[in-house]
């Protein structure tokens, strides 16, 4: 849900980055928890700068100081899912896509979701092949991935051509049969 970034001052404030689809609404959470189980509140004192305490045996410890706040930086921030909304048809929670097995128009599995990216200019998957070898990495559009069936584990993926100038899809099947051809008459 949001991650603390680097100390703010030296009296203990964070900037803190909000995914929420309106920032403030990341403390209407509550106590929120990081990747080791710990347990933070956070209120905001002004636009991207928050209070942090962290929640030791059932009461928050104010952080204090530009050391202990420093010590935080990068720290990721989750909530439980069950405070969550139900995602609206056609909108995901990209971590339901991890996973996923992928296949091609004809049903063919190519690999699974290894990773989301979204880096502000649009979402991307990168697909783990099954059988090892480079990920591919398409964009995350209604025409690459024309339908996503979290229930049923799959997505179906129609590569573009060429990604990056390099082929894909069917032009790349053939360019790798023939390679792997000319590897057996070596």
């Amino acid at each position: 849900m949001g991650v603390i970034g680097r100390p703010h001052g030296v009296r203990g404030l964070v900037h803190a980055h909000s995914y929420t689809a309106d920032p403030e609404d990341l403390t209407a959470y509550g106590v929120l928890t990081d990747d080791r189980g710990r347990a933070f509140t956070l209120r905001w004192e002004r636009e991207g700068i928050a209070r942090l305490s962290e929640r030791v045996e059932g009461r928050d410890v104010p952080v204090r100081d530009r050391e202990a706040a420093a010590a935080l930086t990068n720290t990721r921030l989750y909530v439980p899912r069950s405070v969550l909304p139900v995602a609206e048809e056609d909108e995901y929670y990209l971590t339901d896509l991890i996973g996923l097995r992928a296949e091609d128009q004809a049903g063919r599995v190519l690999g699974s979701v290894a990773l989301v990216h979204d880096y502000g200019a649009g979402t991307s998957l990168e697909i783990a092949p099954t059988q090892g070898g480079t990920p591919l990495l398409l964009p995350f559009t209604a025409k690459a991935v024309p339908v996503v069936d979290i229930p049923g584990g799959r997505i179906v993926i129609d590569p573009p051509e060429a990604v990056d100038g390099e082929p894909q899809g069917a032009e790349a099947q053939a360019l790798a049969a023939e390679a792997q051809a000319g590897e057996r008459r070596a």
